[in-house]
């Protein structure tokens, strides 16, 4: 099994002169998840490189066994700082696709056509897609083959209205996850802020926070032994 974990290169939290990046829970979770499954793990970003970490999931008081892990894992840190560059990935190299979350997205994976391409060609090819957190709304502008809104009529989840203003970033996102997602015609439903709330609708996965991250990647797992 070869599994690609799709990382943001953004680093600017809006004009608030603050960093952001990927949240690193969301990153190291799904990565031992899928490891001990005995996947072949793959780090792409669309710059290629060391991507953003963002200092604030870093912090004592959201670090977790798998991240505190993942910092003391050679190999895991070695791929970390060498991820792949997006355009030269491509959904056959691949039997799955995962999206952590973290602000960073919202800027640059959202609006990232080769992103956009590369979930529509996983998705052509039968193959499930997982989201956490702020990633599904790196689905904004992914489409179906007849051209409508992925998310339309499916059920999905992601960072919710009130877990945004909970952390004070509602008016510095360029757009809220759950706003957007419903404005889409997702079927938009949550758990309580902080919880693990994952949703499956055919081959895609959505989780809702940091909280979410394994929970989605182990339902991932579960998708790929199906589509198997």
């Amino acid at each position: 099994m070869k599994a690609l974990i799709v990382l943001t290169s953004h680093d600017q939290l809006g004009d608030t002169g603050r960093k952001t990046g990927f949240w690193i829970e969301e990153l190291a979770a799904p990565y031992y998840t899928l490891l001990k499954a005995g996947a072949e793990i793959t780090l792409a970003s669309p710059k290629g490189g060391r991507p953003p970490l963002d200092p604030k999931s870093n912090e004592p008081d959201f670090q977790t066994d798998a991240t505190r892990r993942f910092e003391a894992d050679a190999t895991a840190m070695a791929a970390l700082a060498n991820t792949v560059t997006l355009s030269d990935v491509s959904d056959d190299q691949f039997d799955t696709v995962f999206y952590p979350g973290g602000h960073g997205p919202l800027w640059d994976l959202a609006e990232d056509r080769t992103s956009i391409g590369l979930i529509e060609s996983f998705l052509r090819a039968g193959k499930p897609v997982a989201l956490v957190c702020h990633a599904p709304g790196v689905l904004r502008h992914v489409q179906t083959p007849e051209g409508r809104p992925l998310v339309e009529g499916k059920k999905v989840t992601g960072f919710t209205n009130t877990e945004e203003a909970a952390v004070g970033l509602s008016d510095v996102v360029p757009f809220l996850v759950e706003d957007e997602l419903v404005a889409k015609g997702g079927h938009f439903s949550r758990g309580p802020d902080w919880g693990s709330y994952v949703v499956q609708d055919g081959l895609l996965i959505t989780g809702q926070n940091p909280g979410s991250s394994q929970a989605a990647a182990e339902l991932l797992l579960k998708a790929l032994t199906a589509a198997a």
